[in-house]
């Protein structure tokens, strides 16, 4: 027999939080900046863009589908310099990480999915 969280009085509730400065905040202001760049010049793109970090190297995944370009390397860089790691010291900084972007259109099966229940 399956037991699942409705069918309790109660459950545990769990949650992450960090800091400024803390890896999953930078991907998170990352993958914000990507897209406020897109939807400024084309509110109709659909935008799924996951940031993951380490030392020395950020990625950016997903599937974008925009009529618009953004250089999302430069606005890597630039989310990085503003979140204040302009320090080659601290082991990872703006001007030396090494970015790779892997980045392709929306399938056009989620594409006719997210199109029909809008």
């Amino acid at each position: 027999m399956s037991h699942t969280f409705t069918d309790s009085a109660s459950y545990l509730f769990t949650s992450e939080s960090v800091t400024e400065g803390h890896p999953d905040k930078l991907c998170d202001q990352i993958s914000d900046a990507v897209l406020d760049a897109i939807i400024a010049d084309d509110p109709r793109a659909r935008v799924a863009c996951e940031v993951c970090t380490t030392t020395g190297l950020v990625v950016v995944m997903g599937e974008i589908t925009t009529t618009t370009y953004v250089d999302i390397a430069a606005i890597v860089r630039t989310t990085i310099r503003d979140a204040g790691y302009i320090d080659s010291r601290y082991g990872f900084d703006y001007q030396s990480c090494g970015i790779a972007v892997s980045v392709h259109e929306q399938s056009p099966d989620i594409m006719h999915g997210v199109d029909r229940a809008s």
